[in-house]
């Protein structure tokens, strides 16, 4: 089996305007209490000064844009742990490959099968192929066979639709399934 070690892409992390940072001519303010209304950005600077805090521009595409009184190092405390958790708790999907033989035995079949149950469990999808050497080429319907015991052993287990159906490339023999 072939361990893929990809890098997987970082989300692009949010900028945030505060103080003198944001751009915006008037503002509408928000504090922990309500809705201050519009002001000019000046003046709601001195008020978030006044009370020992800063101006957050939350959302900048909003006519006019909306900012909040409130600590920043705390708010943007709190964005970074609500992403570290977001990544933590998502998966993504891989494709893992099962590859069986014309010929192979029952126990080997057995062990195999008990690979792609871990595979499901993970989340992932299964990729099963036969690859065909020789005079094994000639030998397409056992070759189907063997893939259709295997599905259906699978689907003894717990249910699995295919994501794709099996189908012959030249000397392979292959199918994709999903948990359902």
């Amino acid at each position: 089996m072939r361990i893929s070690r990809k890098k997987r892409p970082e989300e692009p992390k949010k900028v945030f305007f505060y103080n003198e940072g944001i751009r915006a001519l008037q503002v509408l303010v928000l504090d922990d209490n309500g809705n201050l209304g519009v002001m000019p950005t000046a003046v709601a600077i001195r008020l978030a000064r006044e009370r020992e805090l800063d101006l957050v521009e939350i959302n900048p595409k909003a006519d006019p844009p909306v900012a909040k009184i409130m600590n920043f190092g705390q708010f943007r405390y709190a964005q970074e742990k609500e992403a570290r958790l977001r990544r933590a708790h998502q998966h993504v999907v891989e494709t893992k490959c099962v590859r069986l033989s014309l010929r192979i035995g029952a126990h080997d079949l057995e062990i195999r099968k008990n690979q792609a149950i871990k595979f499901f469990e993970q989340g992932d999808k299964v990729k099963i192929e036969i690859i065909l050497r020789g005079r094994e080429m000639q030998r397409g319907q056992m070759a189907l066979e063997v893939m259709n015991k295997f599905i259906a052993d699978l689907n003894a287990v717990f249910p699995v639709r295919r994501e794709e159906d099996v189908e012959r490339q030249a000397n392979k023999i292959m199918a994709t399934l999903m948990r359902i």
